[in-house]
């Protein structure tokens, strides 16, 4: 339950680098797995094939949670034509959730224009993406809808151990992205030894660890997939929990190991 007085799934699929027809059959995949929560964003240039594969699912619109984000720059200087460009592309009647990429000049007069498309209902729920402490406390005082949720990278060599609490201590909920690491770094985090340890015990994967891992500390999770039978592998981290020495053993591997810029 988002403050915003919406449901959002906690699991979910990640769009970004997946291609028009990579994006519409995974999106597929996922809804025909049971999973309702998909994150996109201007940036991916994949809004339309997400929109596509919702309309052509038999899923009823309204089980289905999309995240879409606006990207700084032009975006932010012209937000109101950005958000609408948004509802066009994805063509669905309304947006679940509307972030901010990451910080960035005018990102309080685009979020304010969010806002006013809050008020007409376009969008339901508002949130920001790569914001940490710092730039949520000067954020925060000028807008008037508290975000619902903020979405940063969170993965076992990268835990935001600090920012997580202090983000949930403010009522709003936190998504990690990237959680196996990201590009490059995939293979090393899915082929950690105490990840592995942890996986054999229970008889699941490594990746299925690090995001019931993500789920036991409050963090909802869109791992990316282009691969059918992975994306079911992901939504499937609920037949088994992670014990509370198990918990700790995966907080040591922190390493304050950032792998993307934002």
């Amino acid at each position: 339950m988002l403050n915003s007085g919406y449901e959002m799934p906690i699991m979910g699929l990640g769009t970004y680098s997946l291609s028009n027809e990579e994006c519409y059959n995974s999106v597929t995949a996922l809804l025909e797995s049971g999973g309702r929560l998909i994150d996109t964003a201007y940036m991916y240039g994949n809004e339309a094939a997400v929109g596509r594969a919702i309309r052509d699912s038999d899923v009823p619109r309204e089980e289905i949670f999309v995240i879409t984000k606006i990207y700084p720059g032009e975006q932010f200087r012209n937000p109101e034509k950005a958000i609408q460009d948004a509802l066009n592309k994805l063509d669905i009647g309304y947006i679940d959730m509307m972030l901010l990429h990451h910080p960035g000049e005018n990102d309080v007069k685009a979020y304010l224009a969010m806002e006013k498309f809050v008020k007409d209902g376009k969008i339901h729920s508002l949130g920001l993406s790569n914001f940490y402490i710092e730039e949520l406390e000067e954020f925060l005082p000028q807008v008037n809808i508290t975000p619902a949720l903020v979405q940063n990278e969170i993965h076992p060599y990268y835990q935001e151990q600090a920012v997580v609490p202090y983000i949930q201590n403010l009522g709003i909920v936190v998504q990690g992205w990237y959680p196996f690491g990201g590009r490059g770094h995939t293979a090393e985090m899915l082929g950690d030894k105490t990840l592995n340890e942890i996986a054999n015990a229970h008889g699941v994967t490594a990746a299925q660890v690090i995001l019931r891992w993500n789920l036991q500390r409050g963090v909802v999770v869109i791992p990316g997939s282009s691969n059918p039978d992975h994306i079911r592998e992901n939504l499937d981290i609920f037949g088994f929990k992670l014990s509370d020495s198990e918990m700790e053993k995966i907080a040591k591997l922190n390493r304050d190991e950032k792998h993307d810029w934002y």
